[in-house]
C-alpha cells in the first residue's frame, strides 16, 4: 500500500522545480492565461500544463475556464499545503534571481498581447 503524501511536503516539492516557481512567480500577482505561461516559460504547452498540474494538486494554484481559455492563479486557500511563512520566504528568495527580474520585465510584454492572439500563434486553440 503506497504512503500518501503529506500536504505540506507535496507543496514543497512542487516548489523544487525552477519552472514551477517561475510559474508561480509570475501568478503572484496575475491571474493569467495557460498560452501567457507558455510564451514566458518559452516551453511547450504540454510541459506547462503538466506543471501547472503539479502545482494544482499541491494545492499552490486554482484555475477557471473562460470559453476555450484555462487561467490560473495562486490558490486563495489558506489551506495551500505550505505555511504561507515558507511559501512567502521561497518566493522573496527567487523573486531576486536574474531570471526571476527577466520574467518580470517578460511578463509586462506579454500582458500587453491579446491571450487570443497567443495562443492562435502557438497553436493551441
Amino acid at each position: 500500500m503506497a504512503k500518501e503524501t503529506v500536504p505540506e511536503v507535496k507543496a514543497l516539492k512542487a516548489l523544487g522545480d525552477e519552472t514551477r516557481i517561475r510559474a508561480v512567480l509570475a501568478l503572484r500577482d496575475n491571474e493569467l492565461c495557460v498560452c501567457q505561461i507558455v510564451e514566458l516559460l518559452e516551453l511547450a504547452p504540454s510541459t506547462v500544463s503538466k506543471h501547472l498540474q503539479i502545482l494544482k494538486e499541491a494545492g499552490l494554484v486554482e484555475s477557471r475556464k473562460k470559453g476555450r481559455w484555462v487561467y490560473y492563479r495562486l490558490s486563495e486557500s489558506d489551506a495551500r499545503g505550505v505555511p504561507s511563512a515558507a511559501l512567502n520566504m521561497i518566493l522573496t528568495t527567487a523573486q531576486h534571481s536574474q531570471l526571476a527580474k527577466a520574467d518580470k520585465q517578460r511578463l509586462k510584454e506579454i500582458l500587453k498581447l491579446d491571450p487570443e492572439d497567443l495562443c492562435e500563434r502557438q497553436n493551441r486553440c
